[in-house]
């Protein structure tokens, strides 16, 4: 997959392509279906299948002090779409500039003299433009006047509940991981780099590779049953594990913290990037009254992941979003 990191002289072999466009966070069920029907009309007309999406999302840019909210870093969406098989993914940087564009310019600017697209792709409730003032309709016209063809998909929902990025974030932030897959059709799954970290794991027996949810929603805190994949170095792979997200209150700290520890692992991964994967809630986070209190409960929360991530089918979610 092809990523740009503008729209302004595109290179003729990416141009002329079938864009979906969106912000696309979590890659839902919903986005999916929007992205398949690009992919549709790529392969009926034989051109290269785009996704538009803009960095950073016009939510941080308007409200940057606000907490995190995302649900995928750039770095993870743009894995999981081109596991859909994307061509390009075009991230259109949102800033000043972009903010002030109407919404025809955007479409002249980025989408008919940038991309030079021949057909987009757009859920209903796609906005876009200054003040959000563009939607379906503007973008049908626009694209009968230029040239280009429009298709727009209809609300996408299962048993009355449309698939949403807000609905995926009260999953998590309840303590529902499985819930909050369910409607991804992918396990949700943080991306970053291993911090180094105070050692104390390995002093109890229980090393922890350290990661910093900076740039991502926070869900509830707690113990979870994960899945890891080390993307780069001598260990790349696949492991289990189990994993503290919170603060650590039995040794006073407050910052907010994933502690992952691989089951059966042993080796330096400090600096390399790894994905978390998210598969079941174990416990809430507590205080403990010493080191071998936390010992015990560590074991035990072990144990209780061993058998979560045993009893996973073997085409679970977790295929779909690890490979």
């Amino acid at each position: 997959m092809k990523i740009l990191r503008h729209y302004e002289q595109v290179p003729p072999a990416l141009q002329g392509g079938v864009y979906a466009l969106g912000n696309f966070d979590g890659v839902h069920r919903g986005h999916q279906q929007v992205i398949a029907e690009a992919a549709r009309v790529a392969r009926e007309i034989g051109a290269p299948l785009g996704v538009l999406v803009f960095e950073p999302h016009p939510k941080q840019f308007f409200f940057p002090d606000e907490p995190f909210f995302r649900l995928t870093t750039f770095r993870t969406k743009a894995r999981l779409l081109e596991k859909l098989g994307v061509d390009i993914l075009a991230a259109v940087p949102f800033d000043a500039a972009m903010a002030k564009k109407l919404a025809p310019e955007f479409v002249l600017d980025v989408l008919v003299n940038g991309l030079h697209v021949t057909h987009i792709v757009a859920g209903y409730d796609f906005r876009f433009g200054k003040g959000r003032a563009g939607d379906a309709a503007t973008l049908a016209y626009m694209g009968k006047e230029e040239g280009f063809g429009t298709s727009i998909v209809e609300e996408v929902s299962r048993d009355g509940e449309a698939y949403s990025s807000t609905r995926i974030r009260e999953k998590l932030a309840a303590g529902d991981p499985r819930g909050a897959a369910d409607l991804l059709g992918h396990w949700w799954t943080v991306e970053t780099l291993v911090q180094p970290g105070d050692r104390r794991g390995r002093t109890i027996g229980f090393p922890t590779a350290n990661l910093s949810l900076e740039e991502h929603v926070k869900p509830a805190l707690g113990v979870y049953a994960v899945k890891i994949e080390i993307e780069d170095g001598p260990h790349k792979g696949l492991y289990d594990g189990v994993a503290n997200l919170g603060r650590r209150p039995t040794f006073d700290k407050k910052d907010i913290l994933l502690e992952v520890h691989i089951f059966d692992f042993e080796g330096d991964i400090y600096g390399h990037h790894m994905a978390v994967s998210f598969i079941d809630y174990l416990r809430p986070e507590q205080k403990f009254d010493g080191l071998d209190a936390l010992k015990a409960q560590i074991a035990r929360d072990s144990d209780k992941a061993r058998q979560v991530l045993a009893a996973l089918p073997a085409q679970s979610f977790a295929t779909a979003a690890l490979k």
